[in-house]
């Protein structure tokens, strides 16, 4: 038998060296390691207990690791799974993203929990749920999962440079494939205090089982108690209060806690005995959080981060009066054609442009003519968003914004192995600014239309400093890999970039054109 202190030093498949016991459960260890053929990115290593090691936990855990592979592919907001292995001893083990952070327990635990971070919280744990609920697909057939065990301390919010407040959905182990037949598992597996009724009757489950296991935490998120209190800390105490008992009000719990009543309805409909009386699915959670995070949420403290995040330039309708360019470059990009070796259709590119005495970044848009001229006048928003592994790779987000009008996002990638991705980096970190090149597709001979957009000063020394991560990296090319990764982190943000935009949309900024 190997003990913990054994492990420590060894490294798996000539690749995984464990460092330290970061935790254990009942289904194994979780340690900390690096990824010697990637230079040493951190990664966890997740093993099957010992006590576990027969047919059926086999293949429970495997079925974890593919599971929270494919997920985790789809969704920023579940730990993404990057190997599977059994090593020397035939123990299975999974290496997983190294997260930094706490648990959900602990952040409830240690302060009262303010609306605005209680809505964006949610809305991401909602968001992983969306996605797992969605399913996967195992040789052909689709597969919802649920997760069936959701609770703070299976939820991971960490702090992200870009992103800021993460959240992680944690802990596949007994999570559930619905499978078309409707063969479901007919015993008990989950906890008590978090578990569905329907659940604790070893029924067959699906979404809105981790729904009231959602109503619970978020009840708990905003109260700092429990909805349901058992008699006893047991099967039976527990079968009981969430079959009998009535959650208490938010007044009764605390006389001086202001959350709005329609929060709390929302909360006390996830927490019905019935399934069928609870929201349905995660998405209409979403849609039920939606007018109170933009009330409420963070949408109202985005001015205090805005140095870190948004670069905003009002435009004036009059040319005239629009970001001086100075002449030499205001030369350049005038004289640009559309480049034959690219398609006349909507598309974006990077590309670095030369005058006799600098080097500029600029952003070739593509656009039908109607297209161009609706973003004559608009509010202009960029992000970047970087991912170091498994390959380099800088997504480069501009967004055009009216009121009245869909967002035009307009995404590209910054490939930091390649000596062009770093060019590009290091000088959108230089100069703090890029022009925006207009073409219309029915006249691609000339450029249309120039605007200017601004780097926050936070993100220019980012940039800077993934230039660098992406000369030294050592990792083996898998650029797909990461471009997939950086648009499902693209799609889960968008709600919390169109809600900065609004709260930064004033009337004088869109003139009409």
């Amino acid at each position: 038998m190997i003990t913990d202190a054994n492990n420590i030093g060894r490294i798996l498949q000539n690749r995984y060296r464990l460092l330290r016991l970061l935790g254990q459960g009942a289904m194994g260890q979780v340690y900390a390691a690096e990824d010697v053929a990637l230079g040493g990115i951190p990664v966890a290593v997740k093993f099957l207990s010992q006590a576990l090691l027969n047919r059926r936990m086999r293949d429970r855990f495997e079925r974890e690791a593919k599971t929270c592979a494919q997920l985790g592919q789809r969704s920023i907001h579940i730990v993404r799974v990057t190997d599977y292995g059994v090593d020397e001893n035939e123990i299975p083990f999974y290496v997983m993203e190294y997260l930094k952070g706490e648990s959900l327990s602990e952040v409830i635990t240690r302060q009262f929990m303010t609306l605005p971070r209680f809505l964006s919280l949610t809305r991401q744990i909602c968001l992983g749920l969306q996605c797992a609920h969605q399913g996967i697909q195992i040789d052909g057939q689709h597969y919802p999962i649920v997760h069936r065990d959701i609770k703070p301390s299976n939820i991971l919010v960490s702090q992200d440079e870009t992103l800021g407040e993460l959240v992680k959905i944690l802990d596949f182990g007994i999570a559930k494939m619905l499978e078309p037949e409707g063969h479901q598992t007919q015993c008990f597996m989950g906890t008590l205090a978090y578990s569905s009724p329907e659940q604790m009757e070893g029924r067959e489950l699906d979404a809105r089982s981790d729904i009231y296991s959602l109503g619970v935490m978020m009840y708990q998120m905003l109260t700092g108690k429990m909805p349901l209190n058992a008699d006893t800390h047991s099967f039976g105490g527990w079968y009981k209060a969430h079959h009998f008992q009535v959650p208490q009000s938010f007044e009764a719990v605390n006389a001086n806690l202001k959350v709005p009543k329609v929060l709390e309805n929302l909360v006390m409909a996830c927490l019905a005995k019935s399934a069928n009386e609870r929201p349905q699915t995660a998405t209409e959670v979403l849609k039920a959080l939606e007018p109170l995070e933009q009330r409420f949420g963070t949408g109202r403290q985005v001015a205090r981060r805005i140095e870190a995040t948004l670069s905003r330039l009002p435009v004036n309708s009059d040319p005239k009066s629009q970001t001086v360019i100075s002449a030499s470059i205001d030369e350049v990009i005038r004289a640009a054609t559309w480049p034959s070796t690219m398609p006349l259709a909507d598309i974006v590119f990077p590309k670095a442009m030369q005058t006799s005495s600098s080097t500029f970044a600029t952003l070739w848009i593509m656009l039908p003519k109607a297209e161009i001229r609706k973003r004559m006048v608009c509010t202009r928003y960029n992000q970047f968003l970087f991912l170091e592994a498994p390959h380099p790779m800088v997504l480069w987000l501009t967004v055009l914004y009216n009121r009245g009008h869909d967002p035009r996002w307009l995404p590209c990638y910054l490939d930091l192995k390649t000596p062009q991705g770093r060019q590009m980096a290091n000088l959108l970190g230089k100069n703090g600014q890029y022009r925006l090149l207009f073409f219309a597709q029915e006249e691609p001979q000339r450029c249309a239309n120039i605007q200017s957009a601004t780097i926050a000063e936070a993100q220019c020394r980012l940039l800077h400093e993934w230039a660098v991560a992406g000369q030294l990296s050592k990792a083996a090319p898998n650029p797909t890999v990461s471009k997939e990764h950086l648009r499902g982190a693209l799609e889960n943000i968008k709600p919390q970039i169109l809600t900065k935009l609004e709260s930064l949309y004033s009337p004088e900024d869109e003139l009409p054109h």
